[in-house]
């Protein structure tokens, strides 16, 4: 364990701290899979974010692949929680290499235990037909409260934005305290805190670590809750992501999430992510479990 990756360890750079986390190395050996390893960043409670593991197999996988094969597919789910102060490893088996389509097995594993296990699709670039839902029309980020005016007297959200790489900017008002109206939807403008470069294949990988930021909310909003309600417990269960165009992750992205369902503990999450232009960049979808008390 390095002192970068303790949960008590002292504040650095977010996105010097993402870019280490997303810098994978190479074991040298491969028999039927290849071993990437990889550290996490400090995390509340010190359990793994998701979005960070999200983001390293995206990378794995890419390292296995030319330059020319994008992801365009992800479908993984969340096995067990992780351990910040721990190593991890990340196995990738070479299931198939086609003409146009590339796909890769990825699990992420810590003590010898699965974590995370998914499978990515990759594709080269080709014509076709083309059509998107347009992006709706909202205040755009500038117009929006930023950091500095969220976390004005309120020191509880300044602990949960100052060490984070991604910035947010909630249009209907955030949830890190107080609830808001009930409503199974919501809007975030969103990008990495500052430039990382040009590296396609690091764009898109912290695209899918920012996909786990927030997406949860919209089943907060459904039922009146905020992250601050007494006793809620959530995890994410599952994740997938389709990425339909390129997109830099340091710049302006809108998210707009909603939720059509929750029932059994579990509850269901989409959301759309869109350039400032209105190009449409990627798809999710996330179930998670969520516990509160009082209300099973």
């Amino acid at each position: 364990m390095t002192d970068a990756t303790r949960p008590d360890a002292p504040a650095a750079d977010p996105i010097d701290v993402l870019l280490r986390v997303l810098s994978l190395g190479e074991t040298g050996a491969r028999t039927s899979e290849d071993i990437f390893t990889g550290s996490s960043h400090p995390m509340p409670g010190g359990r793994v974010f998701g979005g960070q593991v999200l983001g390293q197999c995206v990378v794995a996988a890419g390292r296995t692949l030319p330059d020319d094969r994008a992801p365009h597919s992800f479908h993984g789910y969340f096995l067990r929680p992780g351990d910040v102060r721990k190593p991890l490893t990340f196995a990738v088996d070479r299931i198939h290499d086609g003409r146009s389509f590339s796909r890769r097995r990825i699990q992420a594993f810590q003590d010898g235990e699965p974590i995370f296990s998914g499978i990515a699709s990759f594709q080269d670039e080709d014509p076709g037909l083309e059509h998107q839902l347009p992006m709706p029309d909202v205040p755009g980020p500038e117009d929006l409260p930023g950091p500095s005016d969220v976390v004005r007297g309120r020191p509880e959200a300044a602990l949960i934005i100052r060490a984070n790489p991604i910035e947010v900017r909630h249009v209907e008002g955030d949830i890190y305290l107080e609830a808001a109206e009930r409503a199974p939807r919501q809007a975030v403008w969103t990008r990495l805190r500052r430039p990382i470069g040009d590296d396609p294949l690091l764009h898109r990988a912290a695209l899918a670590y920012l996909t786990d930021f927030t997406i949860q909310e919209s089943v907060l909003r459904a039922h009146g809750l905020s992250w601050a309600t007494p006793g809620i417990k959530t995890a994410s269960l599952d994740h997938a992501i389709w990425w339909h165009r390129f997109g830099r992750a340091d710049e302006w992205m809108l998210y707009v999430q909603e939720s059509p369902s929750a029932r059994g503990g579990r509850g269901l999450t989409q959301g759309r992510l869109y350039a400032r232009d209105g190009e449409l960049l990627a798809t999710v979808a996330q179930e998670i479990m969520l516990r509160v008390p009082e209300r099973g």
